[in-house]
């Protein structure tokens, strides 16, 4: 019988092919894709890290409770209803009732209870040598207009600067901006109280167009981004010109801010982003971007250089402001740039004289510059209020 044949093996092939090689034109595709999910101004990455980084707004939220307590306190010590004997705008408020726009036309308290809460007056500095006031100067505002405005401002540009850069960051940013910006108010502070809340704001405005402006490429909105800045610095400074607010505080800030963001902020935070994109690039083309960007970016000459300058100017207008410097002694237009003279307030810095007439129960005050008056249908007022309304009968 013949043997049966061995039962045939079965042979399988399997073709493993070599991935197709990376070419320029997908490696181009992927960069450009990085960039525009890594850096979207006020926008994307924003919103990408809302839900994971709320905790992380908490000093900008501190900074605004703040400064509305520190408000309601000004209006509480004005006390219009009752200073005023009710001659106040929005008198439903009773003690937290505004003074007449006439007065003050960002529904702010009287000047005089500006001075007492610590506004800043050269008078105040130089003769009284009252340098406390340099520390609450930058917590008060003028009024009801000015600290919405303000403070709306600060919760738009600080929030999105504290969690694009880190807590820490943004709070140095929003006091040395402040302290600096109060020490260039007091070179041109003049006789009439100022208030310089607003210091704090143009700091982070300087930060983020720092920021904006090294980073320029790396951010797709860039254009929305620098209107929406600049919208909010130019809405600020036109409220400068008008009476109590300081101007000079804003400006002094601003610069502050564009340093310290040149020294804080020039780095973005790259590796978040390339390890979120995960295996769209490979780990060569990864480091390649990576590195490309932080030589682009880091420039210590460059942040040398700004932090050089921002000690400079720190040092140089505390020096002078404690030598009693005055520089409007050598800028007689400086003083426009803060205020605008209007027939509806004031800005002028001529101590008010007036003749007080008691009779009847009624107060007569005349102005001794100008001959106008003001008949007043009571007796019983303080000084520092004569005060105010001699400044209006002769302003």
């Amino acid at each position: 019988m013949a043997a049966e044949p061995p039962p045939s093996k079965l042979h399988t092939q399997i073709d493993i092919n070599a991935p197709p090689p990376c070419s320029a034109d997908d490696s181009s595709l992927a960069t450009e894709t990085l960039r525009e999910q890594r850096l979207s101004f006020f926008a994307s990455r924003y919103t990408r890290r809302r839900r994971r980084r709320r905790s992380d707004t908490w000093i900008i939220s501190l900074f605004v409770i703040l400064h509305v307590l520190a408000f309601a306190l000004t209006m509480a010590v004005n006390d219009c209803w009752r200073k005023s004997h009710g001659d106040c705008a929005l008198g439903a408020f009773g003690r937290l009732s505004f003074q007449p726009l006439r007065e003050n036309p960002l529904l702010g308290p009287s000047a005089s209870t500006l001075d007492e809460v610590g506004a800043l007056r050269r008078t105040f500095l130089t003769e009284n040598h009252k340098t406390w006031r340099l520390f609450t100067f930058p917590c008060l505002h003028a009024g009801a207009i000015h600290l919405v405005i303000n403070l709306c401002s600060v919760v738009f540009i600080g929030i999105h600067l504290e969690q694009e850069f880190g807590t820490l960051i943004a709070g140095l940013i929003y006091v040395l901006s402040s302290f600096n910006g109060t020490l260039v108010a007091a070179l041109f502070v003049e006789k009439r109280p100022a208030v310089g809340s607003s210091a704090a704001l143009y700091g982070l405005l300087g930060a983020t167009l720092s920021a904006l402006i090294q980073n320029w490429d790396l951010y797709t909105n860039k254009f929305t981004a620098l209107a929406s800045v600049l919208l909010v610095a130019i809405g600020n400074f036109l409220l400068g010109l008008l009476p109590y607010v300081d101007n000079f505080s804003n400006l002094g800030g601003f610069v502050s801010g564009f340093l310290l963001g040149s020294v804080l902020l020039s780095s973005p935070q790259v590796r978040e982003v390339v390890q979120g994109k995960g295996g769209l690039l490979d780990n060569d083309l990864k480091s390649s971007i990576k590195s490309r960007l932080r030589q682009k970016l880091d420039r210590p000459v460059y942040r040398s250089v700004c932090l050089f300058l921002f000690v400079l100017m720190l040092a140089g207008c505390l020096v002078a402001v404690l030598q009693g410097i005055d520089m409007n002694q050598y800028c007689k237009w400086c003083r426009y740039v803060d205020c605008v003279p209007s027939k509806r307030w004031s800005c002028s810095e001529m101590e008010a004289f007036c003749e007080t007439m008691v009779s009847h129960e009624q107060m007569t005050l005349t102005c001794m510059g100008n001959g106008n008056f003001k008949v007043l249908p009571f007796t019983n007022i303080s000084q520092a209020r004569m005060n105010d309304l001699c400044s209006m009968i002769c302003s």
